[in-house]
């Protein structure tokens, strides 16, 4: 049920709603696999996510898929929901795990009609589930959305945690959302010690890292002032690497304004152009909000979207400092930008050569 009255039919599954109505703000993503990467991504939190490949759940799921502790999306809108796994890797059907983790869940739905919808008027406020007409558009009016919400605090670890052990570097992580996959990445160049999003710059540091990486996270990077000023705090007196809501958060500590998209890039086949490499990634996005192109004299451009020409990557020019908007820890998606982590490696190295060990 939109807001605007309009209204799309399906069957319940999953985990039944309380009260029998779930909402959220809409948004659709392209992958036909990785769904479980997908559903355990904190940056979905305060969303509902419509897929539009039609098949979702045919090779079910596994626990080295999950991204993250627990699920934090608000529903799952689908056409079919498989009934019967088939991979020698899975552990149970996809529609037992969301039960499981109390995720609603409405199939049977004509998606390609509801992307239309989506591309058409934009991110939307929607309510679903068993509860009446009038209900359901009653809880679609009254959805807010993620406009002007610190959704990070809400994902963010209780308190710091060592993620790796071992690397020739260390790096601080701050979380505002950290996928498992980006843990992954940062273990395989760095001693890893992962902390709150509202940690300080005094606090981190304090930790002597080599480097501090800011994580992807949900919600509207606006809302993260204590974030930038953190941020702000850290760019120059150690290298920074920020990934999606780190990104806009680093560009925003250092003068840059952001945006939200009519209906965000939600998938795996996103083509990047790397500025000056006369070269294209195929990379992973999940984002809703931008940073505005037109930066101040610190940074500049290194990546830009093909599909839309929407601003993917930036360095600074006052710091040894980098971000992208995209995924290239890749879960789900194609691997060609995993280099950034090795670049981040090579970021700290330098600075430690520089004599600022």
């Amino acid at each position: 049920m939109f807001a605007d009255g309009e209204s799309f039919e399906g069957n319940c599954a999953g985990f039944g709603p309380t009260n029998g109505i779930a909402t959220g703000e809409l948004v659709f993503n392209t992958v036909m696999s990785g769904y479980q990467e997908v559903i355990t991504d904190p940056s979905y939190a305060g969303q509902v996510v419509a897929f539009t490949y039609p098949h979702i759940g045919n090779y079910g799921v596994s626990p080295e898929d999950d991204e993250s502790r627990t699920v934090f999306l608000n529903g799952i809108v689908v056409r079919d929901l498989a009934r019967r796994p088939s991979n020698w890797r899975h552990a149970g059907s996809l529609g037992d795990y969301l039960k499981a983790e109390k995720v609603p869940v409405i199939t049977g739905v004509d998606t390609r009609r509801l992307t239309r919808k989506l591309r058409e008027h934009g991110t939307a406020q929607v309510a679903f589930g068993t509860a009446d007409y009038e209900a359901l558009l009653v809880a679609a009016k009254a959805e807010t959305g993620t406009d002007g919400k610190d959704l990070a605090s809400s994902v963010t670890t209780d308190s710091p945690y060592r993620a790796g052990e071992g690397g020739r570097y260390k790096v601080v992580a701050m979380d505002f959302g950290i996928k498992t996959s980006i843990i992954r990445q940062l273990a395989r160049i760095a001693d890893t010690t992962v902390v709150p999003a509202g940690t300080t710059a005094e606090e981190i540091l304090a930790l002597s890292p080599n480097g501090v990486f800011l994580s992807n996270g949900p919600g509207d990077p606006s809302a993260l002032g204590f974030a930038e000023d953190t941020v702000r705090g850290l760019v120059g007196r150690v290298p920074v690497f920020g990934i999606c809501l780190g990104h806009q958060v680093m560009c925003r500590a250092l003068g840059a304004k952001t945006y939200k998209l009519k209906f965000g890039h939600h998938g795996g086949n996103h083509p990047v152009k790397r500025i000056g490499k006369d070269k294209v990634e195929i990379t992973s996005h999940n984002h809703n909000y931008a940073v505005d192109s037109d930066l101040p004299s610190s940074l500049q451009i290194t990546h830009t979207n093909l599909n839309d020409g929407v601003l993917e990557g930036v360095r600074c020019l006052d710091g040894p400092a980098f971000s992208v908007q995209y995924h290239p820890e890749a879960g789900p998606g194609p691997h060609d930008a995993r280099y950034l982590f090795d670049d981040f490696a090579s970021l700290m190295s330098d600075w430690i050569s520089g004599g600022n060990a």
